[in-house]
């Protein structure tokens, strides 16, 4: 069986117990500290796992207009998954420590390089050390170079800010916001130099797609709660750099939704330029 949203502990424990050959890729990482997210890796993490750098390994080099986290080209990426030792069909689970905000863009990096058999960790690192399983520290030994070759995307092709300034114009799809309510409203913060929002986005934080204990939430119930915000459109995902808007596509998938875009500069490419539109307040 293989997974291709979110894996349980359980689910992955029993995989790795039965010796099967399970890529997993750590993806901690701290905004605005680079380097927090290997020392947490070095200090603890699922047993074989891989590192993943949010700026090194899943996004390329900002040059000032596409973002602050563009995506990676295609061949930059399947080289690091080779790197790491991926070999073709091979289960792959991404984890981190805050709720699948940064594992959820490896998912969807993997889901567009045409991989299926991705899944997040649900409930994350603390969900593994919660059921009393064990943590490594260090740096694992190198991999043995893997065979992945890139295949057909498994998500929708990815938007310009072209792209969606032309929709602001039709309205044909609507625009899901993933940041928290205060920088969608505009209020002042360190990591937007211009506050707001694009002109008819919704906001869908994505911390809303999780419970209590950190995870995703039941399937009928996030159906239910992205179809009131979509009024029967399409979907639009963004954010502010293309990272947590995959949270949102990963519930929509894990909810049975298909067909969202990642408009991967989001809201730091769309302030870029500033003849861009922005709207404030909460809708």
């Amino acid at each position: 069986m293989a997974y291709e949203t979110l894996i349980a502990v359980a689910d992955l424990h029993a995989l790795l117990a039965a010796g099967e050959d399970v890529l997993i890729l750590d993806c901690e990482f701290e905004l605005g500290m680079p380097d927090k997210g290997r020392e947490a890796y070095r200090a603890g993490h699922l047993p074989g796992a891989r590192y993943a750098h949010l700026d090194d390994d899943l996004a390329s080099p900002p040059d000032g207009r596409n973002g602050r986290h563009p995506l990676p080209s295609r061949v930059a990426f399947a080289a690091y998954l080779r790197s790491v030792g991926l070999r073709q069909g091979q289960q792959v689970v991404a984890c981190d420590s805050n709720g699948g905000a940064w594992a959820a863009r490896a998912w969807w990096l993997l889901r567009w390089m045409g991989h299926a058999p991705i899944a997040v960790l649900d409930g994350g690192k603390q969900a593994w050390t919660a059921a009393g399983l064990p943590l490594e520290s260090g740096e694992p030994a190198p991999a043995r170079l893997g065979d992945f070759v890139t295949g057909d995307p498994l998500v929708a092709a990815p938007l310009s800010a072209d792209d969606v300034q032309a929709n602001i114009e039709v309205g044909a799809a609507q625009v899901l916001d993933a940041r928290d309510p205060s920088r969608f409203r505009g209020d002042p913060n360190p990591l937007d130099p211009v506050a707001g929002h694009v002109p008819g986005a919704r906001n869908r934080f994505f911390r809303d797609n999780l419970g209590p204990d950190g995870r995703f939430r039941a399937a009928d119930e996030l159906a239910s709660e992205f179809a009131a915000l979509l009024g029967g459109k399409p979907a639009i995902l963004s954010c502010g750099s293309g990272v947590t808007a995959c949270h949102n596509a990963l519930a929509m998938a894990h909810a049975g939704l298909a067909g969202a875009q990642l408009y991967p500069g989001s809201w730091s490419e769309w302030i870029a330029d500033p003849t861009r539109p922005v709207a404030t307040g909460a809708d």
